[in-house]
């Protein structure tokens, strides 16, 4: 008699899903509850400018199919004035407004987009996860690589490229504003911080407002 026949092994386990990107996790990790606008688009210009206009004019999408934040992008507000809430200068004039970051203040810069313009309990300088919300800041950036420039509307950073954005806060940041002075569904915009990143192929937007 023929012994039986050993069973068929069994089909070795699939790959299972993949894993949420860092970009993704960190993106809603560190801006997903206050009033941050997050977008990156082509670079097409050598007067990069250009290109961020058109980010903020929502007129170019993400080259790698990225998620942002952008709670206008169909609001009414938009109705009224097109690149709500931005009023941005021409590209002209945009050096009038911004000043040049070194990395580690424009990590910086963005952590301190995780707080409220109003009534913030908890500054990131306080915060006992300070390290991981720096940390998730550092994700964010380097998907634009390690030869990005970095620009910001803030004040702080006309005198020197590294203000320590996490030792004033954000109240603590006064800015040449890119805001509409348009009053829109009873808001009033009062403060905005931008940050800028710059790269050979893209540019990245990211711009906290103060509302009230």
């Amino acid at each position: 008699m023929r012994p039986p026949a050993a069973p068929a092994p069994a089909d070795p386990p699939g790959p299972g899903p993949e894993p949420e990107p860092g970009w993704n996790v960190a993106l809603r990790r560190l801006l997903g509850d206050p009033y941050v606008f997050v977008a990156t688009g082509p670079r097409r210009h050598e007067e990069w400018a250009r290109d961020v206009l058109a980010v903020l004019r929502r007129e170019v999408a993400d080259p790698r199919g990225r998620p942002g934040l952008d709670a206008d992008r169909t609001g009414p507000g938009r109705d009224a004035v097109p690149a709500y809430p931005f009023a941005p200068p021409p590209a002209e004039r945009f050096p009038a407004y911004l000043r040049p970051l070194e990395r580690a203040a424009a990590v910086g810069a963005l952590a301190v987009m995780s707080e409220e313009w109003q009534f913030e309990p908890a500054p990131v300088r306080s915060r006992p996860d300070r390290e991981a919300v720096l940390a998730d800041a550092r994700t964010l950036l380097d998907r634009y690589g390690p030869d990005a420039e970095y620009w910001t509307n803030a004040v702080a950073a006309g005198s020197g490229p590294a203000p320590d954005f996490v030792a004033a806060g954000l109240r603590g940041t006064a800015s040449y504003t890119f805001l509409t002075g348009a009053y829109v569904n009873g808001l009033d915009l009062c403060d905005d911080l931008g940050l800028i990143a710059v790269s050979a192929d893209e540019v990245g937007v990211f711009w906290s407002v103060g509302a009230c």
